[in-house]
C-alpha cells in the first residue's frame, strides 16, 4: 500500500466499516458505481481497487475452481440429519475457499470461482420430486431445511467478530422449485398460508438466526411480482420484517427476464431500475450497466444506487478485501488446507452418515469371506456419479466397485460388467447372462449400482438432451430390465441406488434382498458405500424427501399449493416416508415426558425421551420429534417435524434426548398467512421416523394449550 493511499479513509482498517464505505462511495463516479454492481466488477486503478468477481460456488465443496474436497451433494448431507457435522463441513469448505482465494491472488488470478462471495446454500423446499435441482436442497421439510441452513451458513461465514470468512448466500428467494424450462416466465401462485408456513421459514431462519449476508432472488415471479424486483419479498418481508442488512443478488441474467419473459417492464433500463428500487443490489449478468441511462431517464435516483452499492462494499470490507492480509485472520490459511487429510476424513464421515438403507432381509452386511461377487450396473465404475452438480474435483475419487474390491480377500473373485447403459435403449450387456450362468464357484451375491447421475437431472441447460427436470419416475434406460434379469438368476441381489431425487423403487423394494440409497456421495462415496455393504459402518441416514409410489400421487408440477405434497400434506400412502431409514441394529423408545402437560399460548415446553440400542451392534439413531394439532380450526399439516438429533449408541446403551418446543412451533396460519397459537390439544411424538411408520418405534403424548 502506498503511503499516500494509506491516508485515504477507505483504506484505513482502523476506521469503522460504515465510514470507509461512505468515503469510497464519495470518490466513485456514477459510471464507476454502476460497474461495481455487476458480478464481474472491473478494477478502478485510480483508487487502487482490484477487479472482483462475485460469482463463486460451494454447494458441497468449493466448485469449478480446480482441486477441492468434494462432500456429498446437499440432499445427501441432509439425509445425515446432523446439523453439527454439517457446520463442520461448511467450515472446512470455507477454509479451502480462503486458501484458494489468497493463493489465486498471489498468482494474479482474480477470476471467477476464486472469490469469497459464495452462492450457496440452496434452501428452496423440494416440494415436487420432478424438479431437477432438488438435489441441491436439504429436502422437503421447512424445519429441517432451516436448521441445516443455519448450520451451513454459520460454518461458512465463521465467527470472527470483525471479518467474515466467506459470504454465504441463501437462494432462491422465494417460492422456487420448477419447472426448470418455465422459470424465466413462470408465475408461482401461492396462498399466504403456504407462503408463510412452507416457503419462507427456512429463509427467515437463515436471516434472523444464521445472519446470512447475502440472499439471491429467484428467476420466477411470485404472485405476479418478479422475485428479483419484488417489493413484497425484498422490501416488506426480507428487510422490514426480518431486518436483513446484507445484499441481494439476482439469479444469473434474471433481470433481463423482467422485460423478455415476465413482460412486467418494456425496456432494459426499466428492468434495471425496478430491480434496484425494490432491493436488488447486485446483478449476475450485465443489465445493471443500463442504470446510467436509467438515471438519465429519471427512472431511478443516484442515491438509490448508492444505497445498493453501499451494501456491496460493506461485504467486501467485512471480508478484508481492502485490508493488509496480516490483519485478516483467515488469510493465514495455506494451500495445504485444500483436500487435506482432515478434510478427506470429514468427507468420508459425511458420506457414511448420508447413506440410507431402505430394505434389508438380512443379506447385509456382506461377509468378507465371499468367494465370488458380481458387481454390475452403469454407475458401479463411474466417478461422475459421486459428484452431483455444482461440484469440484478431488485428486482421488474411488468408484463404488473399486472400494468393494478393497473389502474382499485376495483369493476372492470379483467381476464387473456395466450390464447396461446409463440411459437409452441399447440392449443389455451380452456378457451378462454368461457371467450369471457360468460362475465357478457360483456367485455368492450380486451388487447392482443403478440410478441417476447429474447428467440426467439438474438445472435447465445443464442436462444434455433434457431440460433438467425429471419426467420419468422409473430407473433410466434399461436399468429396470437389468435388475429383473439379475433377479431371475436366483442369486442374492443388493441394489445400490444413486441419484438426487425420489425414484420408483417399488420393484426393488418387493424383489431385491437389500436396497441402499446413496445419493451423490462425494469423493469418499465409494469407500462409504463399501463400508456399509460389509458392515464396517452401520447406516443411519434418513430420507429428507418422500418417495411417492408414482407421479400420479402428486398434484400438477406447476401447482405451488402444498395440498397433497410432501409428508406434511400427502394423504396417500407413499413408497418411502420422509424420515425413513433402517439400521443393522434396532432401537426402542420409552419414558416420553413433558416438563408440563398444559401451557399457555406464549410458553415453551421441554420434552425428554429415552432411546435404547437393543441390538448387538453400535449404531446411530436419528431421533425425530413431530407435532400434530388435533383440534385446529384452520388447515394444518398432518404432522410436522420440530426437532431431531443424531445419537450414537453402543449395544444396550440408553441415552436421554431433550428437545424444547417453542410457541411458534405450535402455530397455525390463518388465511392471511398470520401465525397464531390457539387453545387445544397437540400430539407430541418422538421416534426413529414419522409416528405412523411401523419401523419408527415412536411414542406419543398429549400437550394441552390453554
Amino acid at each position: 500500500m502506498k503511503r499516500s493511499e494509506s491516508r485515504k479513509p477507505y483504506l484505513n482498517p482502523r476506521l469503522p466499516v460504515a465510514e470507509r464505505v461512505r468515503d469510497l462511495l464519495g470518490r466513485l463516479t456514477l459510471r464507476e458505481k454502476v460497474a461495481q454492481m455487476v458480478h464481474r466488477a472491473p478494477p478502478v486503478p485510480r483508487l487502487g481497487l482490484p477487479a472482483y468477481n462475485w460469482w463463486n460456488e460451494c454447494l458441497h465443496g468449493v466448485a469449478r475452481a480446480g482441486r477441492a474436497t468434494v462432500f456429498p451433494q446437499a440432499i445427501g448431507m441432509a439425509a445425515a440429519f446432523d446439523a453439527p457435522l454439517l457446520r463442520r463441513v461448511a467450515a472446512a469448505i470455507a477454509d479451502e475457499a480462503r486458501a484458494k482465494h489468497h493463493e489465486a491472488v498471489r498468482l494474479g488470478n482474480r477470476g471467477q470461482y476464486f472469490g469469497l462471495t459464495y452462492w450457496t446454500p440452496n434452501i428452496n423446499i423440494f416440494r415436487d420430486p420432478r424438479w431437477g435441482r432438488g438435489q441441491e436442497t436439504y429436502g422437503e421439510d421447512p424445519y429441517l431445511t432451516g436448521r441445516l441452513a443455519v448450520a451451513f451458513i454459520r460454518g461458512l461465514q465463521g465467527d470472527d467478530p470483525r471479518y467474515l470468512k466467506v459470504v454465504a448466500t441463501a437462494k432462491h428467494f422465494a417460492v422456487h422449485s420448477g419447472p426448470e424450462p418455465l422459470r424465466h416466465r413462470f408465475n408461482a401462485v401461492v396462498s399466504p398460508r403456504d407462503l408463510r408456513e412452507t416457503y419462507l421459514p427456512a429463509f427467515k431462519a437463515a436471516v434472523t438466526e444464521g445472519r446470512v449476508q447475502s440472499v439471491m432472488g429467484a428467476y420466477n415471479r411470485t404472485n405476479g411480482e418478479p422475485c428479483c424486483g419484488s417489493p413484497t419479498l425484498l422490501r416488506k418481508i426480507l428487510r422490514e420484517e426480518w431486518g436483513f442488512d446484507g445484499y441481494v443478488v439476482s439469479d444469473c441474467w434474471a433481470i433481463q427476464d423482467f422485460h423478455q419473459g415476465h413482460q412486467v417492464t418494456k425496456t432494459p433500463q426499466e428492468s434495471a431500475a425496478l430491480a434496484v428500487r425494490h432491493g436488488c443490489d447486485l446483478n449476475c449478468g450485465h443489465l445493471f450497466q443500463e442504470l446510467v441511462a436509467a438515471v438519465q431517464q429519471g427512472l431511478i435516483r443516484e442515491e438509490e444506487i448508492d444505497t445498493a452499492l453501499a451494501r456491496l462494499l460493506t461485504a467486501r470490507f467485512r471480508l478484508g478485501l481492502f485490508d493488509p492480509e496480516r490483519r485478516v485472520p483467515y488469510a493465514a490459511l495455506r494451500p495445504e488446507t485444500v483436500n487435506s487429510a482432515a478434510h478427506r476424513a470429514l468427507a468420508l464421515r459425511m458420506a457414511r452418515e448420508s447413506l440410507v438403507l431402505l430394505k434389508n432381509n438380512g443379506i447385509l452386511p456382506l461377509s468378507r469371506r465371499l468367494r465370488h461377487l458380481l458387481v454390475t450396473g452403469p454407475n458401479a465404475l463411474d466417478t461422475l456419479v459421486l459428484l452431483g452438480n455444482y461440484n469440484g474435483f478431488a485428486p482421488r475419487m474411488d468408484t463404488i466397485f473399486a472400494a468393494i474390491l478393497g473389502k474382499l480377500s485376495a483369493g476372492a473373485q470379483a467381476v464387473w460388467t456395466p450390464g447396461c447403459d446409463l440411459s437409452g435403449t441399447r440392449p443389455l450387456d451380452r456378457h451378462l447372462n454368461g457371467l450369471l450362468k457360468a460362475s465357478d464357484p457360483p456367485l455368492d451375491a450380486v451388487v447392482a449400482v443403478v440410478g441417476y447421475t447429474a447428467q440426467l437431472e439438474g438445472e435447465e441447460g445443464a442436462v444434455e438432451g433434457g431440460d433438467g427436470d425429471r419426467h420419468h419416475y422409473g430407473l433410466p434406460g434399461r436399468q429396470q430390465e437389468l435388475l429383473e434379469t439379475l433377479k431371475a438368476s436366483g442369486r442374492p441381489l443388493i441394489v445400490v441406488v444413486t441419484g438426487g431425487s425420489p425414484i420408483d423403487l417399488s420393484w426393488a423394494q418387493a424383489q431385491a434382498d437389500a436396497v441402499l440409497f446413496v445419493g451423490y456421495p462425494g469423493e469418499a462415496g465409494g469407500p462409504a458405500v463399501a463400508d456399509v455393504l460389509f458392515g464396517d459402518y452401520n447406516p443411519a441416514g434418513r430420507l429428507p424427501i418422500t418417495f411417492p409410489k408414482s407421479y400420479a400421487q402428486l398434484p400438477p408440477f406447476e401447482d405451488y399449493a402444498m395440498a397433497g405434497r410432501t409428508y406434511r400434506f400427502m394423504t396417500e400412502e407413499p413408497l418411502y416416508r420422509f424420515g425413513y431409514g433402517l439400521s443393522y441394529t434396532t432401537f426402542a423408545y420409552s419414558g416420553l415426558q413433558l416438563s408440563r402437560r398444559a401451557i399457555g399460548r406464549t410458553e415453551s415446553v421441554r420434552v425428554r425421551v429415552q432411546v435404547r440400542n437393543r441390538g448387538r451392534r453400535a449404531g446411530d439413531e436419528v431421533v425425530q420429534l413431530y407435532v400434530r394439532d388435533e383440534q385446529a380450526s384452520v388447515p394444518v399439516p398432518r404432522w410436522h417435524l420440530e426437532g431431531f438429533a443424531r445419537v450414537a449408541l453402543r449395544p444396550g446403551q440408553r441415552k436421554t434426548v431433550r428437545f424444547t418446543i417453542r410457541p411458534e412451533q405450535l402455530a397455525a396460519y390463518d388465511d392471511a398467512g398470520r401465525p397464531f397459537v390457539e387453545p387445544g390439544t397437540f400430539r407430541i411424538s418422538v421416534g426413529g421416523g414419522q409416528p405412523d411408520d411401523p419401523h419408527a418405534g415412536a411414542v406419543s403424548t398429549l400437550l394441552t394449550v390453554r
